[in-house]
């Protein structure tokens, strides 16, 4: 399998500030990475360094001053990657409630609507429930936004229905957890999240927006939610993104029927 993708972020920088960009492929030593990652400043190149986080995460650091920042990040990835895998803390701290997956907050809805339920039937239970409950509706939501926030309001973007999703699994005592990934065959196209369930002894993706098939997509980043998976972070000044355009492409764009096991490669 090839996969290319792409990311452009045109950016204002209103005063210095550490830029922190979680859009580089996690490190898997079984894809074969080709990629350029390239930041300007007023079309002087600036410096990047790499920093490490779990799972593979790679973060590009950059520092700026006040101006006009460009981002560009190309990659062509080919192979299939190995399947996570998990640790003990792992299955501790994807069972905690965290920012914005408040579990602890939605276990009576949990209980109430998927009581009796485990394993993959729970998990593909949630997925569907959310998938039918929650409106695709880019603009809908908030950055701050959480989980019991999307469960009232009944619409949000990707992010929010894997939230959701993550949360509800956690009030029913599995681990669960949020991936960035480039997604090829998304409309509209931008970066994607995902929910990533630990069942039957290893990690499945789930996708309760349906809006790409899973079989393809390509992890960025993984963490407990939309805090440890932003595409930008920054660190004093002002940031304001002016522009952000995403590609994601595979050589063969597979169907996927929803609720099939399927691990994120």
């Amino acid at each position: 399998m090839e996969r290319n993708a792409s990311a452009r972020l045109a950016l204002d920088v209103r005063a210095p500030a550490r830029l922190i960009l979680s859009i580089g492929v996690a490190e898997d030593p079984a894809v074969s990475v080709v990629e350029t990652f390239t930041a300007t400043q007023d079309g002087t190149p600036l410096a990047a360094r790499i920093v490490f986080d779990q799972h593979g995460t790679r973060l590009h650091v950059v520092e700026a001053e006040a101006g006009s920042v460009d981002i560009d990040y190309l990659v062509t990835a080919t192979g299939q990657a190995s399947d996570a895998g998990f640790s003990e803390i792992d299955l501790v701290r994807y069972l905690r409630p965290s920012r914005y997956c408040e579990s602890d907050r939605l276990w009576g809805t949990a209980a109430a609507e998927f009581a009796g339920l485990s394993g993959t039937v729970l998990m593909n239970a949630v997925a569907a429930w959310v998938g039918g409950k929650l409106r695709y509706e880019p603009g809908s939501s908030l950055p701050t936004d959480g989980a019991v926030r999307t469960l009232i309001d009944r619409q949000g973007v990707c992010r929010d229905f894997a939230h959701l999703v993550v949360a509800l699994l956690r009030a029913r005592d599995v681990p669960a957890r949020v991936v960035s990934v480039y997604a090829p065959g998304l409309s509209p196209m931008d970066f994607h999240a995902v929910a990533e369930v630990f069942v039957d002894d290893a990690w499945h993706v789930v996708d309760a927006t349906g809006l790409a098939p899973r079989q393809t997509l390509l992890r960025i980043a993984t963490g407990r939610d939309a805090a440890d998976t932003a595409f930008l972070t920054t660190i004093g000044g002002a940031v304001f993104l002016r522009d952000l355009t995403v590609t994601a492409t595979v050589d063969t764009l597979p169907r996927d029927d929803r609720y099939s096991l399927v691990r994120l490669h």
